[in-house]
């Protein structure tokens, strides 16, 4: 991967967090539209259910702050036994994330510059990470996504109306 001046991996953070905070939102949205007592749905026998699907994106957001903060990864932390709903882990989440947000863009940019190692797979900046934690979000929330109407539930606004909101509904002009 290309490496990153101090100047560019600040601007690259700045923007990505901001997307990160912004994308929450609609993440926030997915999640909540999980039945409740549809949380073991899983459209496939190899496939999560639900609630491990949408675990898996908070979780794997908070890791990829966790990370790009400390400059290394560490073990991913397992759903704990309190988190048993939707409402849960949209709770744990945004419990843990902001503060980790608001760390990193209190780091200067030549420590969002330094490369990281990815499990022997490739290195990257810590800037770079960050975008690669809002595309693994993204990717998974398209995923949890088509599991709302074989649950019976309404699938919200993400980029656009969808079947069940419009863009009204969901805030107007540029809601998520």
């Amino acid at each position: 991967m290309e490496t990153l001046t101090a100047e560019q991996a600040e601007s690259l953070t700045g923007l990505v967090l901001g997307g990160i905070e912004n994308e929450w939102q609609t993440t926030r949205k997915v999640i909540l539209a999980i039945p409740a007592e549809q949380a073991t749905y899983r459209p496939d026998e190899k496939a999560r259910s639900a609630l491990e699907l949408a675990w898996h994106i908070a979780a794997s957001e908070v890791w990829f702050l966790e990370g790009v903060l400390a400059g290394e990864w560490r073990e991913q932390a397992a759903m704990p036994a309190e988190v048993r709903t939707p409402h849960d882990i949209v709770a744990w989440y945004e419990s843990a994330a902001p503060s980790l947000i608001e760390k990193i863009r209190a780091l200067p940019g030549a420590a969002l510059a330094e490369t990281m190692d990815f499990f022997g797979l490739f290195r990257a900046s810590r800037a770079l990470f960050l975008h690669m934690d809002w595309l693994h979000t993204v990717h998974h929330r398209g995923q949890l996504s088509t599991y709302l109407r074989p649950m019976g539930a309404k699938v919200p606004s993400i980029y656009g109306p969808s079947g069940d909101e419009s863009m009204q509904a969901a805030g107007g002009e540029g809601a998520g």
